[in-house]
């Protein structure tokens, strides 16, 4: 799993905001377009492309997507 592939996954889950702000040290809480529902879309890519469960407090310890992306990498068998 690399850090670019996820953030290209991560971006996909939103419609309106440009692909270009994603970047590692991205807070994605502070994006116009984050809401529950992308939340709930990042968990489904999340188990859909990695086999891996998060949850809401795996959220609430993320700040940046580069944090995500490293509880995800942590979870993996």
């Amino acid at each position: 799993m690399e850090l670019n592939e996820f953030i290209k996954h991560f971006a996909e889950q939103f419609e309106e905001t440009e692909e270009n702000a994603f970047t590692p040290d991205t807070d994605f809480r502070e994006l116009d377009e984050w809401s529950s529902l992308i939340s709930l879309s990042i968990i489904a890519m999340v188990d859909e492309e990695y086999n891996v469960e998060i949850n809401g407090e795996d959220f609430r310890q993320a700040t940046t997507i580069s944090d995500l992306y490293e509880v995800v990498k942590s979870k993996i068998q």
